[in-house]
């Protein structure tokens, strides 16, 4: 069967057309498949536990006792969350001895009280600290576009991204510290939610950034990411409240026209000016919004920002025996971390509290602020053998995603290109805590540029 959005599939089980059992096991063919890329995107397969969970939850749902109207729907979990009884890697060789997690990390225990299952554990940049997906340990995972050139799927989330793209799962569980949920959504051509940071919690997981990091979801479409984000937020979702875009005046967007629309290349541009024409002819108000206090952004983060220093930190007794272990391009970046002094961590902090407050005064007076997610379309993973290389494409790709965590947001990225072109992505940008009020907004301008 093709690959259906979470609330398709849900409408599905509840008419009886079809079962979780029979969910489950079209993912798990996916992912067995020797011509797919599904050995490259998870680093465990949970068939057994996924297969019993899937008969309990079919037997649920027969007798009206399903928890939630999701119940028995797989989902990909990112491998630097704690499952119980599986060892958390984080993409890495330096955990394989880790002993197991002996319970799940909240976020996963609230989607497996309403009946999700996980499906498996997917492969992601090591320790999360790279948007370009790449891991010289277990593989990568071939972007959807082009698959035969052999594309970066954008990271750090890679796998759950291609575990969507190619019906493995239906939601893909993730984290985002500078992008990485929205950068593989947006170069994979899916839509991808970071929330507000302290909206879920984040125990359970191995950290990069105890400041910058949120659990966030990559799916098929915007009521996808509400439903998951709703029920890791500690609340209910039912089928009748997702937002479908329908309700609602239309919303006032500012388009940021400062430090994120530089250096985009063609593609991107050309696909950017047609989408901001579409959501115009739609009714959409637009207004160029200037924030100068972006620029400052640059000069804040010079010496690795937060997650150099926070991750340092976390990785010093890994560092003491486990050195030769760690991804090379990771190692360089952690170790960034040497460059801060106590007074230079209190002055970014200083510093990230006064960006917040200026770009406040430029962007709060719209419903939502948009710009393209990211500059580049995906590059091949060929091209980028070259250290020098990398590390400027890793740059570029994270630089839009990262304005938002430093200002301490939430965002999502919706697809905004036409069929058969290269994927590009529509990120909206709302404001702190008002989560809710951003899926609504972003269901409004998915649905604009559908029509």
């Amino acid at each position: 069967m093709p690959p259906q959005t979470i609330h398709s599939a849900a409408q599905a089980l509840a008419e009886g057309r079809t079962t979780s059992r029979a969910l489950v096991e079209d993912a798990l063919a996916r992912i067995a498949d020797p011509d797919g890329e599904g050995a490259r995107t998870f680093m465990g397969v949970h068939a057994r536990t996924a297969r019993a969970r899937a008969d309990h939850m079919d037997a649920l749902r027969k007798n009206g006792h399903a928890p939630s109207a999701f119940a028995g729907l797989p989902m990909s979990v990112k491998d630097l969350f704690d499952e119980a009884g599986a060892v958390t890697r984080a993409g890495s060789r330096v955990l394989d001895g880790a002993a197991p997690a002996v319970s799940d990390a909240p976020a996963l225990a609230r989607l497996n009280a309403a009946g999700m299952i996980s499906i498996g554990r997917t492969t992601m940049t090591e320790f999360a600290f790279s948007g370009v997906g790449i891991n010289p340990h277990y593989g990568t995972p071939a972007n959807p576009w082009r698959r035969s050139e052999r594309r970066v799927p954008g990271g750090s989330s890679s796998g759950a991204a291609i575990s969507v793209t190619d019906g493995m799962a239906f939601v893909g569980i993730g984290t985002d510290t500078g992008g990485s949920c929205r950068i593989p959504a947006a170069l994979t051509g899916l839509v991808g939610f970071k929330p507000t940071a302290s909206r879920i919690p984040r125990t359970g997981m191995v950290p990069l950034s105890s400041t910058l990091d949120s659990v966030g979801s990559i799916a098929r479409s915007v009521a996808c990411c509400w439903t998951v984000d709703s029920l890791m937020a500690g609340g209910g979702a039912r089928l009748q409240d997702a937002p479908s875009g329908m309700l609602g005046a239309s919303p006032r967007l500012g388009v940021l026209s400062t430090y994120v629309l530089d250096g985009m290349d063609e593609t991107v541009g050309r696909t950017w000016e047609a989408c901001l024409s579409r959501l115009a002819a739609g009714g959409v108000s637009l207004a160029d919004v200037a924030c100068p206090a972006l620029n400052d952004l640059a000069e804040a983060n010079s010496k690795g920002g937060f997650p150099a220093p926070e991750a340092l930190a976390w990785h010093s007794p890994l560092l003491r025996t486990r050195h030769a272990e760690y991804d090379p391009f990771v190692l360089r970046r952690i170790l960034r971390g040497q460059e801060q002094s106590a007074v230079d961590y209190i002055t970014l902090m200083e510093t990230r509290a006064r960006i917040m407050r200026r770009a406040g005064d430029c962007l709060d007076q719209y419903d939502a602020v948009i710009m393209p997610t990211v500059p580049i379309v995906a590059p091949r993973q060929d091209a980028l053998t070259d250290d020098g290389v990398y590390a400027a494409t890793n740059l570029k790709l994270l630089r839009n995603s990262t304005v938002v965590n430093f200002l301490d947001r939430c965002a999502i990225t919706i697809p905004c290109h036409s069929p058969g072109e290269a994927p590009v992505g529509l990120m909206l940008m709302g404001r702190h805590h008002e989560d809710a009020a951003l899926l609504q907004i972003a269901a409004q301008v998915e649905r604009a540029l559908a029509s």
